[in-house]
């Protein structure tokens, strides 16, 4: 192959396999509400994002705070547990199972994405995984968590991270990509 030559061929791209969980109309009707009703609700407003959720097939638990900004792309796929917090202009990208445990804050612009492409494949193919967060997680400002990683409980990922693996319980982890660099509780 050349440098004129290009290895991926988008005329061969194909989805068809890929389920969204929902009829077409279901999912623009979701896409409406959420442009129209989240960033519509004031701040206090909470238990009506909730609901709205909870209306479209998200499971989400009790004491759950979600901010007006924060984007769903199928809440049919997204869990999360009690007294956990989403903040302002949190995108969860859940083209597969998004799992938050309890008592987690995914904090503004965080960004968990469970989908991808095979760099490897000239069709661009996409690949989906879930993203599993476990009990206490802090995901602080503005960090990118990767299709596949699990995070384990009571972990932090410092702010500006970028998760492609996953992360062990009880650590703080840093950095582009993320590693662990101490323990949390400084036992």
């Amino acid at each position: 192959m050349t440098n004129d030559e290009s290895f991926v061929d988008l005329r061969n791209y194909d989805q068809s396999w890929f389920d969204r969980g929902r009829r077409s109309w279901y999912i623009l009707l979701w896409w409406f509400v959420q442009a129209i009703a989240f960033p519509l609700t004031p701040q206090p407003l909470n238990n009506v994002r909730c609901t709205l959720l909870r209306l479209f097939g998200a499971r989400i638990g009790k004491g759950v705070l979600i901010r007006p900004t924060a984007r769903f792309t199928y809440p049919w796929k997204v869990t999360v547990g009690d007294y956990s917090w989403i903040g302002d202009d949190v995108v969860l990208y859940s083209l597969d199972e998004i799992h938050i445990g309890e008592h987690c804050v995914i904090s503004h612009k965080s960004y968990l994405c469970t989908g991808s492409h095979d760099i490897h494949d000239p069709a661009f193919g996409l690949k989906t995984a879930s993203i599993n967060i476990g009990n206490g997680v802090w995901v602080a400002a503005d960090c990118f968590v990767g299709p596949g990683v699990e995070i384990g409980a009571n972990a932090v990922i410092g702010a500006r991270s970028s998760v492609f693996s996953s992360m062990p319980s009880e650590q703080v982890c840093l950095g582009s990509p993320c590693r662990p660099q101490y323990p949390r509780l400084g036992k």
